[in-house]
């Protein structure tokens, strides 16, 4: 059985200020994404544990929680890499061209993620969808309700209150602009390279 563990950030807590708090990405980090760690391991270990006892009674939801924990903390590694205190601006190369390709331009990607943004309640995620060999933002509600099967998430925004509220109050939009502000584009493009690489 796996014994997953919290990857630390690739900065410092501090790195991303003034658009990310100190304190809330180690809230966010140490508390919130341990807890998802805590939780999918948890899990595994009732499950482990039911399968050698023949006691299947607490089994469904453990299977449940296996995908709202095990979601948690996978997309919490990517969008922890997503971000750098050098981050900022638009994709370039090869990226940006398939953003233009299958949104029309970035500012139409951009436009169509923000309103993603506003209207989950967990996370907005720029997809590729290996079914339709494409790029494509989906609205994902806690962490695994909404997400598309074969899909691969290469940018990750965790909108859930406990990322923005002590930095920005209600106020979720001036949040994900202020994203924008830290966005590791390289990361993205390097995401999407190595699976489009697997499927075209």
């Amino acid at each position: 059985m796996s014994d997953y563990e919290l990857p630390p950030l690739p900065y410092d807590y501090d790195a991303l200020e003034p658009h990310i708090s100190e304190q809330v990405l180690t809230w966010h980090h140490d508390t919130h994404h341990q807890g998802y760690v805590n939780g999918w391991n948890s899990a595994e270990e009732t499950l482990e544990a039911n399968r050698e006892e023949g006691d299947f009674s607490s089994s469904a939801g453990a299977i449940g929680n296996v995908t709202h924990n095990g979601s948690g903390h996978i997309l919490h590694s990517i969008f922890w890499n997503n971000m750098s205190p050098n981050g900022g601006g638009e994709p370039a190369g090869a990226l940006a061209a398939r953003i233009e390709e299958d949104f029309g331009s970035y500012e139409a990607w951009k436009g169509e993620f923000e309103a993603a943004a506003s209207a989950a309640g967990g996370w907005a995620l720029l997809v590729y969808d290996s079914h339709s060999e494409q790029l494509r933002n989906v609205v994902v509600d806690k962490h695994d309700q909404g997400a598309l099967w074969g899909s691969h998430p290469i940018l990750a925004l965790d909108v859930w209150e406990h990322s923005y509220y002590y930095d920005y109050g209600p106020d979720r939009g001036d949040f994900v602009d202020n994203f924008f502000e830290v966005v590791d584009w390289d990361d993205v493009a390097d995401r999407y390279e190595e699976v489009a690489a697997r499927f075209e």
